[in-house]
């Protein structure tokens, strides 16, 4: 089993930067890769970016390439995701999530944490 917290969440003005955080704890925790995700009022859920566990490489989606970085320090089973130039429509609840090696989805994911970005 597979624990997840992600800090950092608040307000930002539009323009700003935040660094959310994602910790993870639990004996079996040695993922393929770590992802992060947002969900705005009444929207899906949707891909923000995800990275290698072993490598580091990263992906991103196209809303936020170029704004966004993630990060990891395995010491610290802590994954993070650094936001800048952000606007209001990266308002949202952003969740970390794990997906394990073999999987073709996310199989751990945290409680969320929310960003909210003022105009």
């Amino acid at each position: 089993q597979v624990q997840l917290v992600e800090s950092g969440g608040g307000l930002v003005q539009a323009g700003g930067s935040l660094r959310l955080s994602c910790a993870a704890s639990g004996r079996t925790f040695s993922p393929y890769a770590m992802g992060w995700f947002r969900q705005a009022p009444g929207k899906e859920r949707e891909f923000v970016g995800r990275i290698i566990w072993s490598g580091g490489s990263t992906s991103y989606s196209d809303s936020v390439k170029g704004r966004f970085t993630i990060s990891r320090d395995n010491a610290k089973n802590t994954v993070y995701l650094q936001m800048t130039s952000l606007n209001p429509e990266d308002t949202a609840v952003y969740y970390c999530a794990t997906k394990s090696y073999g999987r073709g989805f996310y199989d751990y994911w945290g409680q969320g944490t929310q960003v909210t970005v003022s105009s």
